[in-house]
């Protein structure tokens, strides 16, 4: 009788190798872009460099790629709570300016 969940994905060394490097580039890409100035969008383009190096490292490091739909449910669901976490921050301290007290 086989058994799904004891069944391991061998990924080659050379994915590692390969999401290694996209890691350096990623960080090298947020240095230089540190570097200048580009206002806000500074800022943008930086957090798109993080959540995107957070994912490869999720995926591949973490080995969610190639787990049970329940891990992935279990990544999602965090992934949203963190969301609703930030926008209920997000709220509070953008409502702040709203009452005056005194």
């Amino acid at each position: 009788m086989s058994d799904n969940h004891n069944q391991h994905h061998i990924v080659p060394l050379s994915t590692y190798y390969t999401i290694f490097l996209a890691l350096m580039v990623g960080t090298a890409l947020t240095w230089w872009v540190a570097t200048i100035d580009l206002g806000a969008m500074n800022n943008v383009i930086m957090l798109t460099i993080a959540v995107t190096k957070a994912t490869l490292v999720v995926l591949f490091f973490m080995h969610v790629k190639y787990s049970s739909k329940l891990i992935w449910l279990a990544v999602g669901g965090s992934i949203f709570f963190l969301l609703i976490l930030i926008v209920l921050t997000l709220n509070d301290y953008m409502a702040r300016g709203w009452y005056t007290f005194g």
